[in-house]
């Protein structure tokens, strides 16, 4: 009865350990740096997947494969699974891309 009085104590810890240590771990932060523009955002996030909303309210969400001059190249788009996208950058409003993990 011990043993399973231990075991049980020792699970009830082990639930209530963990969480707190996931919770502590250190949130990495994004740097802009001053005379960013989308282009060079667009550049740091080759082989990423974002997120490019339009001056239209419109998004697509992809994988950043080539930046030119005024163009932007998505493959892999989210929910269209044959198709890329050519984007011109003086469209783009916002770029999101994912900087944290849980």
């Amino acid at each position: 009865m011990k043993k399973y009085l231990l075991g049980v104590l020792m699970l009830v810890v082990c639930c209530l350990v963990v969480p707190a240590y996931t919770g502590a771990v250190e949130e990495q932060k994004y740097e802009l740096k001053s005379a960013a523009m989308v282009k060079d955002v667009l550049i740091e996030s080759i082989g990423k997947k974002v997120i490019v909303r339009m001056d239209t309210g419109d998004s697509l969400e992809g994988t950043v494969t080539k930046v030119g001059d005024n163009l932007v190249h998505l493959t892999r788009i989210v929910g269209r699974d044959f198709y890329d996208a050519v984007v011109r950058m003086d469209k783009i409003s916002a770029v999101l891309f994912k900087v944290r993990t849980n």
